[in-house]
């Protein structure tokens, strides 16, 4: 179970969610894991289909391809902070009439990313790892693509209420459903997790 003050920053975001978009603010899907300084605090684009079903993040084919992954670390999942920067599954009726996932919309991601960054300050992460765009984008201007800074250690600082900014470690990652998608990047992914583990902050080798 979350730590208190996480478990309200879920219920006041839900409610805030809901004066938006009522018929989500059921569905949303949080962070879960290590909620204490954990080594890593790992960050998607928003729930699949399985997510929403479940109320877990990444437990769908990325979520496998996630789990094996971490395994490169060194690290269970447990021991990670796992969460998302839009917090409910974004869906579309396709020509076929069934109900498939879409990129986040921008004015989903504006209005998730503070919430995001509470998120952070709460859980106190060593290190962040954003996987794919639409993650990096919450720290990043949109000029910056995942293909132009992934596998590399980036300070960037994450707005604090009330407090200013604090600064963080940052290593960017694809998402790991683009080696679903793409399997030319799988090797790719793999070297980037093994500098993540070589020169992860506070994690003994």
């Amino acid at each position: 179970m979350a730590q208190p003050s996480l478990q309200a920053l879920y219920a006041q975001c839900a409610a805030s969610c809901a004066a938006t978009w009522p018929q989500e603010a059921e569905a949303l899907v949080f962070g879960e894991g290590c909620d204490q300084a954990p080594p890593l605090m790992l960050i998607g684009e928003a729930p699949g289909e399985q997510e929403a079903r479940q109320g877990r993040p990444f437990v769908g084919k990325a979520g496998q391809n996630l789990s094996a992954f971490v395994q490169v670390l060194g690290l269970p999942r447990e021991a990670l902070y796992i969460t998302n920067v839009v917090k409910f599954r974004p869906k579309r009726i396709s020509p076929t009439g069934r109900t498939v996932n879409r990129p986040p919309a921008r004015q989903e991601i504006a209005f998730f990313t503070p919430w995001l960054y509470r998120e952070i300050a709460l859980v106190r992460p060593r290190a962040l790892v954003t996987l794919g765009n639409v993650a990096l984008h919450a720290f990043m201007a949109p000029e910056r693509m995942i293909g132009d800074c992934h596998g590399q250690w980036i300070q960037i600082e994450v707005p604090v209420a009330d407090a200013g900014e604090e600064v963080y470690a940052l290593f960017p990652l694809y998402h790991p459903a683009s080696v679903i998608y793409n399997r030319a990047l799988l090797s790719v992914y793999q070297r980037d997790l093994e500098l993540l583990s070589q020169t992860l902050p506070g994690v003994p080798k």
